[in-house]
């Protein structure tokens, strides 16, 4: 499949030590607190209009909740194999750190790259949820572990002797909103929400973050002058379009 890259402005404004962890954790939880279409405005504005993923991306379960965390990169491809299992797969697991998303790649079509015990070792590593380009299984029972996952499809077919990971931590291929492929790199920020699935570059995430929190306060405040029984008119004038 082939990538597709875009083009824009550094981030601006925010100076982040990228090694620290308490840093890394703080910006994550902020992310929490911001709507993906607030994201996806702010990175247009800054000139980066393909970062949205697939309509195809759901929670699964419905009861999900947000995504949001650092991209870690696991890719793999379809191929018939004997193994009982796949030990590159079970490599790349036990590579992940706390924050981070399972971003999952391949060409997979019809298997279940993603179920409920690889989400429970990953969990216990401190990895936040997951983002698959594929199929997820054991839905039910990763909704009990709390950790949200967002796949293209859900299936009961099993990935082995079907799909094989090959590498990880490299960067990545998945399915586009407004593209056909986003890539994603080791260190990208993964948001996901009800309106769907964004990826953030790592070097634009402090600057992103600090627009969205501001478009975030700024509709705060249109609702609340709404309840109050402001036109809407009125508010366009008082605020602008956001």
């Amino acid at each position: 499949m082939m990538q597709t890259s875009n083009t824009g402005s550094p981030a601006r404004g925010v100076t982040i030590d990228p090694e620290s962890a308490a840093t890394r954790e703080a910006l994550r939880v902020r992310f929490l607190a911001v709507d993906t279409s607030n994201v996806a405005d702010v990175l247009d504005k800054l000139g980066y209009p393909n970062q949205g993923l697939s309509a195809e991306f759901s929670p699964y379960p419905s009861t999900a909740g947000r995504l949001a965390g650092w991209a870690y990169t696991i890719l793999g491809q379809m191929m018939s194999y004997t193994q009982t299992g796949d030990p590159e797969k079970m490599r790349a697991c036990q590579g992940i750190s706390p924050g981070e998303v399972a971003v999952w790649a391949g060409d997979g079509e019809g298997v279940c790259y993603f179920g409920e015990l690889i989400a429970t070792g990953m969990k216990e590593r401190g990895c936040v949820g997951a983002l698959v380009d594929g199929g997820v299984r054991d839905v039910r029972w990763i909704g009990r572990l709390g950790f949200p996952v967002y796949a293209r499809y859900r299936t009961p077919i099993q990935s082995i002797g079907r799909w094989k990971v090959s590498v990880a931590q490299v960067p990545v291929p998945i399915r586009g909103a407004t593209t056909q492929e986003v890539s994603v790199s080791p260190g990208d920020f993964i948001l996901a929400d009800e309106d769907g699935a964004v990826v953030i570059p790592a070097a634009l995430v402090p600057h992103v973050l600090e627009e969205a929190e501001k478009l975030t306060r700024t509709e705060v405040a249109i609702r609340s002058d709404l309840s109050a029984g402001l036109t809407l008119a009125e508010a366009l004038r008082k605020y602008g379009h956001v």
